[in-house]
C-alpha cells in the first residue's frame, strides 16, 4: 500500500511537468554517421546527418541501412536497395494533442530511425471480401494485410522487420533489431532509437515498470491491442487467412497492456529524467505506432513524388488501359502481394518498364 500510495502522488507531482517539457533541445542533435555496410544487398556507405536549429530537427540521409540486411530482392520481395534522398523536418518542441492522427503510406511515414531509415508500419495491401483478390499495391480492399505476425501472406522482410518498396527504399514495419544492436540496446537500459513525426522519441522495447520512476525495473513494453474475438462481418476466411492477417482483425483495449492506441505514454526516460511523451517499438502489435499524439503536418496523398515509394494507391483502370489489358486481367496478373513485376509483365505481354510506367505514371 505505501508503494501505491507513494506513485501514486509521485505521478501526481511530475505529471504538471510532463505535460510542460516539450522541448527536445540537446537531445541526439548531433547523431552523424557514416558507415560502409557490406552486405551483399547493399555494398555501400550508409550516411545519415541530424541537426537541431531553431524550432526543428533535420534530418538529410541516404536511406541505406547501416547493419546487416537479408537478400533484396528475394522471393517474396523483388525490390533492390537502393539509394534515396532523405530530407526530413521534426518540430524540436513538439506538441501534445488528445487526438490521434493516423499516419503511413501517402500520409506520411510514423517516424524516421536514427539511421534514417523510414518507419513505415502499415502496408498497402489489402484483400477484398471474398479473399480472391488480393493485391499489394491496392490498398482499396476492405482488409488490410500487415506484414508481420502470421503466415497468410510472406513480405520478404528480414531479420530486420524490414524490406524494401519498389522504389528502392529500405523501411522498417516492426522492430529494427540490427541497429538496436549497433545501439547496444539491451534489457538493461532504455535505448532511443527514433523520433516520430510529431517529433517525440521512440524507445525500442524497454521501459520502465513504473513510468514515473527511473529507478523502477524495466521491462519490455507491451501494446494495448488483442485480436477480435470473432472474425468481422464478411472477412475472407480463417481457414485461409489466420487471425491477426489483416488490420481489422486487431482492436484496441484501454489499460490491456503498458501503452496508449499510438503505443506511446507520459513517462520519465534517461533523455527526459523530468519526463515526456514518448513511443515504444514493441513485439507485440503495433509493433510501432500507426498513429501520432502530437500535432503533425499530414503528406498530402495527391503530393508530389514516387507513388510506390509512398504509398499511393495505383489507379488500376488508368493503368490497364495503358497497358491495353482489362483491369481484372491486370489484378489478377498481379496476384497477392509483393507483386513480382517480371512475372506480371510477363503474363500480360507487355515490358516490366512499361508496367511500372503504367502503375506509377
Amino acid at each position: 500500500m505505501k508503494f501505491r500510495l507513494t506513485s501514486v502522488l509521485l505521478a501526481l507531482v511530475i505529471a504538471p511537468s510532463l505535460q510542460a517539457q516539450t522541448s527536445t533541445d540537446k537531445v541526439e542533435c548531433d547523431f552523424a554517421q557514416s558507415i560502409y555496410n557490406d552486405s551483399d544487398s547493399v555494398s555501400a556507405i550508409s550516411e545519415s546527418i541530424w541537426s537541431c536549429e531553431d524550432n526543428s530537427r533535420s534530418l538529410v540521409a541516404n536511406g541505406l541501412p547501416d547493419h546487416p540486411v537479408g537478400e533484396f530482392p528475394n522471393e517474396n520481395n523483388p525490390n533492390t536497395i537502393s539509394e534515396q534522398s532523405i530530407s526530413k523536418t521534426f518540430p524540436l518542441s513538439p506538441v501534445k494533442t488528445d487526438e490521434a492522427t493516423q499516419l503511413g503510406g501517402p500520409r506520411g511515414g510514423q517516424g524516421y530511425v536514427l539511421n534514417g531509415i523510414k518507419i513505415d508500419a502499415s502496408t498497402a495491401g489489402s484483400c477484398d471480401d471474398s479473399g480472391n483478390n488480393c493485391s499489394m499495391i491496392n490498398p482499396s480492399g476492405n482488409w488490410h494485410i500487415e506484414a508481420l505476425g502470421h503466415n497468410s501472406f510472406d513480405f520478404g522482410t528480414d531479420d530486420n522487420n524490414a524490406h524494401v518498396q519498389p522504389g528502392g527504399e529500405y523501411h522498417y514495419h516492426g522492430m529494427p533489431e540490427g541497429f538496436i544492436d549497433m545501439r547496444g540496446g539491451n534489457s538493461s537500459t532504455m535505448t532511443l532509437i527514433a523520433w516520430a513525426a510529431d517529433g517525440f522519441p521512440i524507445y525500442a522495447r524497454y521501459g520502465y515498470s513504473d513510468p514515473t520512476d527511473s529507478t523502477s525495473p524495466l521491462k519490455p513494453m507491451t501494446g494495448s491491442y488483442k485480436q477480435l474475438d470473432t472474425p468481422g462481418a464478411n472477412r475472407p476466411s480463417t481457414d485461409t487467412y489466420s487471425m491477426g492477417t489483416f488490420q481489422e482483425d486487431w482492436e484496441y483495449v484501454a489499460g490491456l497492456g503498458d501503452l496508449d492506441e499510438c503505443n506511446g505514454r507520459y513517462g520519465v526516460t534517461p533523455d527526459f529524467p523530468n519526463g515526456i511523451y514518448h513511443y515504444y517499438a514493441t513485439d507485440t502489435y503495433p509493433y510501432f505506432q500507426r498513429c501520432v499524439k502530437g500535432v503533425v503536418e499530414v503528406t498530402n496523398a495527391r503530393g508530389t513524388g514516387n507513388r510506390a515509394q509512398r504509398g499511393q494507391r495505383p489507379d488500376l483502370a488508368k493503368a490497364a488501359a495503358t497497358l491495353g489489358v482489362s483491369e481484372k486481367a491486370l489484378k489478377q496478373a498481379l496476384g497477392a502481394p509483393p507483386p513480382d513485376f517480371a512475372q506480371t509483365a510477363k503474363k500480360l505481354g507487355v515490358s516490366e518498364q512499361a508496367l511500372r510506367q503504367a502503375l506509377n505514371p
